[in-house]
């Protein structure tokens, strides 16, 4: 499989996981995390869509599409190993769904990633709040769910408390 097929694949998969998180928490209340930035495309995404509930972003620094850059005082800047600790305490287990797509194309590097950063989300998320992942996350209180239609095994992954 070429390496376009395989982003093709992810981005599919990536909407489709998103789009039906989002319709599985429309009536929860509390906010919505994206974690890394970076383009801004999923956040573009999901402020589309969501429009009653504030959707906060924890990136290193802002280099996103000036269309998709969300107001300063939605955005949270630093290392996300401190600033989850950070946002814990400023938001206590309120989450209704986190995002996260934080991997590069090691995939090493990535699992390691994921085993460092999920304890560090998994208190955030809401009772039956969603966590949708494009890596594997190691959580010991949320249950990985099936995907939607239209997502691809592997490319994406959903978790919910």
């Amino acid at each position: 499989m070429s390496r376009l097929d395989l982003f093709i694949d992810r981005m599919v998969s990536q909407r489709a996981c998103l789009d039906a998180a989002i319709t599985q928490t429309a009536a929860m209340t509390g906010p919505v995390f994206e974690l890394g930035l970076g383009n801004g495309r999923t956040y573009h995404h999901l402020r589309e869509r969501i429009t009653d509930r504030n959707i906060f972003v924890f990136e290193r620094a802002i280099a996103s599409h000036p269309d998709s850059t969300p107001p300063e005082e939605q955005v949270i800047l630093g290392d996300v190993n401190e600033t989850l600790i950070q946002a814990l305490t400023r938001f206590g287990p309120t989450a209704s769904l986190i995002h996260a797509d934080l991997g590069g194309h090691n995939r090493e590097k990535n699992d390691a990633f994921a085993r460092k950063v999920s304890p560090l989300v998994e208190p955030l998320l809401a009772p039956g709040g969603l966590m949708v992942a494009s890596d594997r996350m190691y959580f010991e209180g949320l249950k990985e769910i099936p995907l939607p239609k239209g997502a691809l095994e592997g490319r994406c992954f959903i978790y919910q408390r």
